[in-house]
């Protein structure tokens, strides 16, 4: 880290336009040196592209999170490597490509590019507790792992090493007085996988994609002659093969495959199934069995019986849930006052009301919600702030 931290600066040449004030530069200036997480996507390219029109000595971060399921030989820290001399080490062929654009879009930017290598922090921190909570009957969320536990920790790290002055994203998000808010485009809002950032992270965090929406950033990428433009976007959970997240969580926690009962909620076994993971709750399709009278949703998951419970749909309804692992930007005592206080317990959801139990971290919703599983992230609002949240430990079904 020492050679790359003291290299010498590239001239500052800025390309001053029209198009740069649809960007958010906030505490942002020409000639700071900003460090870029550059996924290999349109959205962090087009932020090291306007941070490098805009005067910022950009330096591009790609991190290679290797999803091999053999990690005997993965090293024990993060190794930093330049882009021109990197090898590449077995994974999977999307991740290859984006390491590739990423690469090739710094070229064509003229900025500095450098690769590091975190797949034992990944595998530790994202992927095996990923398969445990899903081996548990629970529904994680690993974006707002990896993005807690290696982007906005182990890069904002690598960051400060390369003695930037910030770390920007792709993310669509906002910085306002010290808290993180919901973008312009609500509909690309990603503050819910951001609940866990510390007050110390947003401090040193910029979001210039946070007045932008993706179309429109789309035209812009065109009209500045980028070559992923119209490079789709990945849906997908990174680290998930072509198998699919179920052969990823059988192979490291063979026991949730196992076969056992379905059962309605009333006691009655009703079929069996080759294991929970298999299953989610809400689902209603392909639960595997017939012949009942009315629709039946899988309404919860016990892993300790090895059981799939079933249920008419209004057993689905859950008036509470119980949080633990809260990370919060204000007190409990703040959040319990917070007038209007909402939550959100799904990332493609809007927020609804709900109250906050300081005592028992208990969320009350003001009205009954479908589609809560334990494992799940919640995260609290107050209007386009963002105030923390927790993991649902436990749900509560209305009576």
């Amino acid at each position: 880290m020492t050679a790359i931290s003291t290299r010498l600066p590239r001239p500052i040449k800025p390309q001053l336009s029209a198009l740069l004030t649809e960007f958010d530069f906030s505490d942002l200036e020409p000639g700071m040196r900003v460090v870029v997480a550059m996924s290999g996507g349109v959205d962090s390219t087009m932020v090291a592209a306007a941070l490098a029109r805009y005067g910022c000595e950009v330096i591009g971060v790609t991190l290679r999170l290797n999803n091999s399921e053999n990690q005997a030989n993965r090293e024990n820290q993060a190794s930093p490597q330049k882009s021109h001399t990197n090898t590449a080490n077995s994974r999977s062929c999307c991740a290859e490509r984006d390491e590739l654009d990423a690469r090739r879009a710094a070229e064509q930017l003229g900025i500095d590019h450098y690769v590091f290598d975190y797949h034992a922090s990944f595998f530790d921190n994202v992927i095996k507790p990923f398969a445990d909570s899903y081996a548990k009957g629970e529904t994680p969320i690993p974006c707002i792992e990896c993005n807690d536990r290696v982007k906005f920790a182990d890069l904002l790290v690598a960051a400060r090493q390369l003695e930037a002055s910030a770390l920007a994203t792709g993310h669509y998000a906002c910085r306002a007085n010290g808290f993180l808010c919901q973008p312009t485009d609500h509909e690309r809002d990603q503050s819910y996988f951001l609940y866990r950032s510390s007050a110390e992270q947003i401090e040193f965090l910029r979001f210039p994609l946070a007045t932008m929406t993706k179309p429109r950033l789309r035209e812009i990428a065109r009209s500045w002659g980028l070559k992923l433009a119209d490079k789709p976007d990945s849906h997908d959970i990174c680290f998930v093969g072509r198998a699919g997240y179920r052969a990823l969580v059988a192979s490291l926690q063979p026991e949730s495959a196992c076969a056992g009962d379905i059962a309605h909620i009333d006691g009655r076994v009703l079929g069996r199934h080759n294991g929970i993971i298999g299953y989610t709750i809400g689902q209603r399709r392909g639960i595997g069995i017939g012949g009942n009278q009315e629709p039946l949703y899988v309404v919860s998951l016990d892993h300790k019986a090895n059981r799939v419970i079933v249920g008419p749909r209004q057993a689905l309804e859950v008036e509470s849930i119980e949080l633990r692992a809260l990370n919060l930007l204000v007190t409990r005592s703040a959040l319990e006052a917070t007038p209007q206080l909402r939550a959100r317990y799904r990332s493609s959801m809007e927020s609804v009301a709900a109250h906050y139990d300081r005592n028992h971290d208990t969320v009350h919703f003001a009205h009954p919600q479908l589609g809560v599983s334990p494992g799940q992230a919640c995260v609290f609002y107050s209007g386009p702030r963002m105030l923390g949240g927790g993991v649902i430990k436990t749900c509560h079904r209305a009576r």
